[in-house]
């Protein structure tokens, strides 16, 4: 990454540190501290995340981190959203792991045209040799392949894996806050290196693509948090812009 977006990126992220945590992380901390666990003791992740991480290197912007934090607020959002259906607590613990694995594994195709479909493929072919049914399969690769915003979504016909894909959609969504300002952003530049010029020009319409993502949440909880994350996202993105025009180009 050049200099001048490495001192971008500082800024940033002392912009973004003087901006609230989200609620979600607040009014769900139980929640988001079992997922944790959850993942912690599932005794395929190990194997899964080395495959993944080997995918997902120099990955856009979306990489590791990336899938490791919608990896997380998956599993909480199935934990909020399966205790409000009444889930078993088998059942609900199950449908974490699932959700989990679809979080993991969501952007695995990103350097792909249709990365939601390859990712799918894959994700159905790697899966055969894990410990999952074949509706658990199905279920996961459902999931990543619905996961892409404004995108039409194939439809899924097993309550669980609505809610797995939904639960993966607004966990991916969530990254579109704040984390995009700290940290997405910043890897895409390191891959792409445009000129500062370019940057600029294009910023304040990935400023509205951040806005349109507000109404697309499809949880009950993700509906009630999701925008918030946006709204902190644009927030910092606002006062960056104001920054960088101050220091990088007015200064």
């Amino acid at each position: 990454m050049q200099p001048i977006y490495e001192r971008i990126q500082t800024r940033a992220r002392q912009i973004a540190a003087n901006f609230p945590v989200p609620d979600f992380y607040i009014d769900h901390a139980e929640a988001g501290a079992l997922s944790r666990r959850l993942l912690s003791h599932n005794p395929d992740m190990p194997r899964l995340e080395k495959i993944v991480g080997d995918h997902l290197k120099d990955n856009f912007g979306h990489g590791f981190k990336h899938s490791r934090k919608v990896t997380l607020d998956a599993g909480t959002l199935m934990i909020i959203e399966g205790r409000r259906a009444g889930y078993p607590e088998k059942s609900l613990c199950r449908n974490v792991t699932l959700a989990q694995i679809a979080g993991l594994l969501h952007d695995v195709k990103r350097k792909q045209k249709n990365h939601a479909v390859k990712g799918a493929e894959f994700s159905r072919r790697l899966l055969q040799d894990f410990t999952l049914s074949a509706q658990e399969v199905d279920d996961i690769a459902n999931a990543i392949r619905n996961h892409e915003a404004f995108k039409k979504k194939i439809p899924i016909k097993s309550p669980e894996g609505a809610l797995i894909a939904g639960c993966l959609y607004d966990a991916d969504k969530f990254r579109w806050g704040p984390d995009n300002f700290t940290d997405t952003v910043w890897d895409m530049v390191s891959v792409y290196n445009p000129p500062l010029s370019e940057f600029i020009k294009h910023y304040p319409k990935g400023m509205q693509g951040i806005e349109k993502i507000k109404t697309t949440f499809r949880t009950a909880t993700g509906k009630v948090y999701g925008p918030q994350f946006i709204d902190l996202g644009i927030a910092i993105g606002n006062k960056l812009y104001r920054t960088i025009l101050k220091e990088h180009v007015n200064g």
